[in-house]
């Protein structure tokens, strides 16, 4: 048997910032023994448990499968504990497959160099038994396999999501630098809106937070377009249990209200763009668009507003920057009234630009930026 079987633990990789959300996130979807740690979380899960949370999840960002661990000093340590691996239960010559590995604290000091050797002992593995040879596919495998290596310690695991989780699949196109749909996931979920109040996003750029809103109120899957999950190449894989918790979740969606969800953009491009994103989700023409600059609407009494501003990369010169945010700031507190609002900034200089008092600061990474969340209360 294989560790995850043994024990029922697996790992959840997730940004940082959003462990303490994820952990949450996990326990509600069935997982217990949750443990956050420095590199993501911990957990304990049974198969029906498992499925539900990759198909659910949109928070985390892969759950890995430990399959094997042991002490590897040496390059050739790893490539003999591959070799002897029965990799057979998972994958055929017919599959494709690509490692993903990270080295720290150890004798092999090059993560690359892992993952050839792991390559290598998993394809001569395969050779000696059949005289044939899985191929690499570094970009769409049929399965994933991540080599975890600290202080001389290897771990193994497949990785049951099949990819990345991030990838919703309903982004059909995107301006620059747009925003990762797991972050936009967990700025929904701090907001705690559960659709009693109208939400608007006043620069909506190609719409990931007006979609992940939409998915979190209207309770749609994150893996609804997903065709193929990691765990289905697991050896304990239970084909009539994933069909029976994927018809159950699908069963929850539910429609969304006029007039609940609206955004705008003053560019008319990010608008169109907004709008394809958002048409491919279910229930995704009721959301409200318009190309309009934020500074000319009438901005939002009593409800909730969430946005992620230019921070540079899509504005100009400072001094422009500088104004930019100031009018934001007047924008909520005049026009937005009794509403509450979560401005996502990927520098946080500009976050006294604003000038008011946040509620709240919380730091969260996204696209290799050090950015914060603040919350306002706009009385």
């Amino acid at each position: 048997m294989y560790e995850y079987q043994n024990n029922n633990q697996f790992f959840a990789q997730i940004a940082e910032g959003t462990k303490e959300l994820g952990a949450r996130e996990l326990s509600e979807l069935g997982a217990h023994n949750v443990s956050p740690e420095y590199s993501g979380i911990y957990f304990s899960a049974g198969k029906e448990a498992l499925y539900r949370i990759n198909y659910s999840t949109r928070l985390v960002t892969r759950i890995l499968a430990p399959l094997v661990s042991f002490d590897c000093r040496t390059a050739d340590q790893l490539y003999e504990k591959a070799k002897v691996t029965t990799w057979t239960d998972f994958m055929s010559t017919e599959n494709t497959f690509a490692v993903f590995s990270n080295v720290s604290n150890s004798g092999i000091t090059n993560s690359h160099y892992a993952s050839l050797r792991l390559k290598d002992g998993i394809v001569d593995s395969f050779r000696e038994i059949s005289g044939k040879r899985p191929d690499i596919d570094s970009r769409n495998p049929d399965i994933w396999l991540n080599l975890h290596i600290r202080h001389d310690r290897a771990v193994i695991s497949l990785d049951t999501s099949g990819g990345s989780l991030h990838r919703r699949g309903y982004r059909k196109d995107s301006i620059s630098a747009p925003m990762q749909e797991t972050v936009a996931a967990a700025i929904v979920r701090y907001t705690e809106w559960n659709g009693e109040v109208p939400l608007y996003d006043p620069m909506c750029g190609s719409g990931t937070l007006l979609c992940e809103a939409l998915m979190h109120y209207c309770k749609i899957p994150s893996g609804i377009f997903r065709e193929h999950f990691g765990f289905e190449f697991l050896p304990d894989y239970d084909e009539a249990l994933w069909t029976k918790v994927k018809k159950g979740i699908d069963l929850q969606i539910r429609e969304l209200p006029e007039g609940r969800i609206s955004g705008s953009d003053i560019s008319a491009s990010a608008v169109a763009t907004s709008k394809t994103n958002i048409m491919s989700l279910p229930h995704g023409e009721k959301i409200k668009l318009e190309t309009l600059d934020f500074r000319q609407s009438e901005g939002l009494k009593n409800g909730v507003i969430i946005t992620n501003p230019p921070y540079g990369i899509r504005m100009g010169e400072k001094q422009e920057l500088d104004l930019f945010y100031k009018s934001l700031g007047d924008f909520l507190k005049q026009k937005c009234k009794g509403s509450t609002a979560y401005i996502y900034l990927g520098d946080r200089e500009f976050i006294k630009k604003i000038g008011l008092k946040p509620a709240w600061k919380k730091p969260l990474k996204s696209g290799g930026l050090d950015g914060r969340l603040v919350k306002y209360e706009l009385f």
